[in-house]
């Protein structure tokens, strides 16, 4: 079966995301100052190839916890839906 993958990866709340803060200070030098507390994360999209969505489900996890995301530093979430 083809599966379908979104992941989103964000820094942890509780670190400094110096990205976001720059965005956040632009945003509000050129008049929205309504927005607030900007983070920047990365969204990955891709295709696998699995028995079925629990395995794929499996290998996606393992994927995020040992090539996409540092764990110590970063969320990740993801969505598979069957193609």
């Amino acid at each position: 079966m083809n599966f379908s993958v979104e992941i989103n990866i964000m820094p942890h709340k509780a670190l400094l995301d110096p990205q976001g803060k720059a965005v956040n200070s632009t945003l509000h030098n050129i008049g929205y100052k309504t927005i607030e507390d900007v983070r920047i994360g990365k969204h990955i999209t891709l295709e696998i190839e699995a028995k079925s969505k629990d395995e794929a489900n499996k290998i996606i996890e393992n994927v995020c916890l040992k090539v996409l995301s540092n764990p110590i530093v970063e969320n990740y979430s993801f969505s598979i839906k069957t193609l």
